[in-house]
């Protein structure tokens, strides 16, 4: 029996939309372009909005005024804390891991588990340090090889299209404003929210070194920007459904829905497709880039999807703590009638 409900229902979300507490501020679809700037619109400032401007503003007074350390410290606190009054999101937390790890013992992923709910508090001052910090202050925190760099600025002066391949690590967001600060901005790939006044803290935030913002599912203006030679973040390992998926192993799991766009966006007349990630160690943030996939894509789509899992795997198993076990990367089955989240309603 259903135990948990990880997301607010749709009636509510419907009422919420009447009473205008929800709304979109950016055109949603196919070929709708880019979004360049955050949306301000007067409703924001509506009572029932201050509690989120509010929130958004405690961020930026805690990573502008906090020691670096604290905010992590306060960080893993938030974490274990969020991992006790969240049960549902704990609850996927526990079947992904049992999906993705069946090798490991019991005690093994319990430690990870609260690894992980650390690590996502930690998330919570490392979004706005990549929203909020000058850019003086950020790259102390910075480590990056070398060669890596060299090759990647060769790469960006090369005028070719780039489809940066990353994951959805906690750093996620630092990871998109540390290569635009010392590679070269580009375009991020988001979902957008229908809640205005967080649409307009996240496009704020991450249009603070980038050019602009496209959504999930407008791969029509993806195609636009790399046409353009702009370099993409994308980021293909979270579960979008049968309709835009193929099932390919990932992890332990055999039949992992898994989005194909990177084999059709990479088609793209002379498009690189460039793993890069950023993992915390010893209190900077390592961005690792590496060389373009050789012979990608080919024309065998379900062999290009796995070779990307493979890649992303790789990234993951570097620092799993710091993945975003978090969503349930594995709701969709070949099977419908297959549930592998049964403790959710």
């Amino acid at each position: 029996m259903a135990k948990y409900q990880l997301h607010i229902d749709e009636k509510e979300r419907r009422r919420q939309s009447a009473e205008k507490k929800r709304f979109s501020t950016v055109k949603k679809g196919w070929g709708k372009g880019f979004v360049e700037k955050p949306v301000f619109v007067k409703a924001m400032l509506k009572p029932h909005f201050i509690g989120a401007w509010l929130s958004i503003f405690a961020l930026f007074c805690l990573v502008t005024f906090l020691p670096y350390s604290l905010q992590m410290w306060l960080g893993k606190k938030i974490g274990r804390l969020l991992g006790s009054i969240l049960p549902a999101r704990k609850y996927v937390l526990r079947r992904n891991l049992e999906l993705a790890f069946p090798e490991l013992t019991d005690e093994k992923r319990r430690k990870l588990s609260k690894e992980i709910q650390r690590n996502s508090g930690m998330a919570v001052f490392e979004t706005g340090i990549a929203w909020f910090w000058p850019d003086w202050r950020l790259k102390r925190h910075i480590s990056i090889n070398k060669d890596e760099l060299e090759k990647a600025l060769e790469i960006a002066k090369s005028n070719k299209p780039v489809l940066v391949l990353s994951c959805h690590f906690v750093t996620l967001e630092l990871m998109a404003r540390i290569y635009a600060t010392l590679v070269t901005p580009g375009i991020g790939v988001y979902r957008p929210s229908d809640h205005p006044v967080w649409e307009y803290a996240q496009v704020k935030g991450r249009l603070k070194k980038n050019l602009a913002l496209v959504d999930r599912k407008d791969p029509r203006s993806m195609i636009k920007a790399l046409m353009k030679n702009m370099p993409i973040w994308y980021a293909p390992d979270q579960d979008y459904g049968r309709n835009v998926s193929i099932f390919v192993p990932f992890f332990a799991v055999k039949e992992a829905a898994t989005v194909f766009g990177t084999h059709n966006l990479a088609k793209v007349k002379n498009t690189l497709v460039q793993p890069a990630w950023t993992i915390r160690e010893n209190g900077k943030y390592h961005l690792y880039i590496k060389e373009p996939l050789e012979n990608f894509p080919t024309e065998d789509v379900r062999a290009d999807t796995i070779r990307v899992n493979q890649e992303i795997e790789k990234m993951i198993r570097m620092a799993p703590e710091q993945y975003l076990w978090l969503h349930r990367r594995f709701k969709t089955a070949p099977d419908e009638n297959e549930n592998r989240y049964p403790g959710l309603s």
